[in-house]
């Protein structure tokens, strides 16, 4: 994959002087996704990479957060200067940009190839000497490891782990994610309206000169929870329906936002749940970021964790020696990291219930 964890990696092994081959099924590289931050030791490695000015450069511009009352009024403002609680972060930037500068930086190096248009069709082998596989355009190739950073619903991880290795979380909760115009009206804070009935939605900036719109929801009843569910399933046009009819009365921006949602060229419905995996690697295939410990949104940290968990198996795998086998390196790396991740993923029970009242607060 060529989204964030994956060329991440891919710049600190060939640093240390391994050749990388990054396999993307996309054939260009999407511009769109949502905000998303960088937090903690991942600003250490992105500092390592020399990519700090290039994040700052591609800064969403959010000033802060802040609610919106029933009457469309913000309230309770949450600045980024000046106040630890906010939950905007120093470093914002749009997904899209940050998987451009990633790529940017590591496109040219002779020991990187992007394959892009492409995707693993089948890994042939997986043993003590290499693991091959088939790509999508019928061709086998061999490497001494295969790294799964395939995202959250890895396909990689499909052929070479258990079912029952894999623990799939649900948190009972959606979120739909697309661009809007941005109005002369519109601020550069991350606006939040709890529009009850489970609903919230949220407005941020970003540095295109547009909008980010994010709206969740968490079923109410049964009923919800089976459209909701056959939804996600669905194409993108059934998914905008059953947007359209459980926001229709939400208030403040909901029809504003539900207008400009057919024209918007991304959109993205995603049921949110977290993935748990008993070991992450499997003797020459491993996995990293959504798809070995997707921590969802609810934490703010799966582009950390990424980065981070990127960093820490680079590391690990530089202490080889030329031709030793993986496992050692891979067995290291989720000993040091797994108590990080696993940290990140405790979730308090009545999160993210709490904030999706179905009544106002009394």
């Amino acid at each position: 994959g060529a989204g964030i964890a994956g060329p991440t990696l891919a710049w600190f092994l060939a640093k240390a002087g391994a050749r990388i081959t990054l396999v993307e099924k996309s054939r260009f590289l999407l511009p769109h996704g949502q905000n998303i931050d960088i937090r903690g030791s991942a600003i250490t490695a992105i500092k390592k990479m020399g990519l700090l000015d290039q994040i700052r450069r591609f800064n969403t511009t959010e000033k802060g957060t802040q609610f919106i009352n029933p009457k469309g009024r913000p309230f309770a403002p949450l600045p980024l200067e000046g106040s630890s609680a906010s939950f905007t972060s120093e470093f914002e930037i749009l997904r899209g940009d940050l998987a451009k500068v990633l790529n940017e930086a590591t496109k040219d190096h002779p020991n990187v190839n992007y394959l892009l248009g492409t995707t693993i069709k089948k890994v042939v082998s997986n043993d003590e000497n290499s693991v091959k596989v088939e790509l999508s355009d019928g061709e086998v190739q061999e490497f001494d490891l295969l790294v799964a950073a395939d995202g959250q619903w890895s396909n990689v991880r499909k052929q070479c782990f258990p079912p029952e290795s894999v623990n799939v979380v649900d948190k009972g909760m959606y979120v739909v994610y697309w661009t809007v115009p941005r109005l002369p009206s519109d601020n550069d804070w991350w606006n939040i309206y709890h529009a009850l009935k489970s609903r919230m939605i949220h407005l941020r900036p970003d540095p295109h000169c547009t909008m980010r719109a994010m709206f969740t929801h968490m079923p109410c009843n049964d009923a919800q929870k089976k459209a909701w569910l056959e939804a996600s399933k669905s194409d993108r046009r059934t998914q905008e329906e059953l947007l359209k009819r459980e926001f229709a009365d939400a208030g403040w921006q909901a029809q504003r936002l539900l207008g400009a949602m057919d024209q918007a060229p991304d959109f993205y419905f995603q049921v949110i749940q977290q993935i748990k995996m008993s070991k992450w690697s499997n003797s020459r295939v491993v996995c990293l970021g959504d798809a070995a410990f997707c921590p969802t949104l609810l934490t703010g940290m799966g582009t950390s964790l990424a980065i981070t968990g990127a960093y820490v198996l680079a590391g690990e795998l530089s202490k080889l020696d030329g031709g030793e086998n993986p496992s050692k390196a891979l067995e290291a790396y989720e000993s040091i990291f797994r108590p990080f991740v696993e940290e990140i993923q405790k979730i308090p029970f009545f999160i993210p219930a709490v904030v999706h009242p179905e009544t106002a607060w009394k």
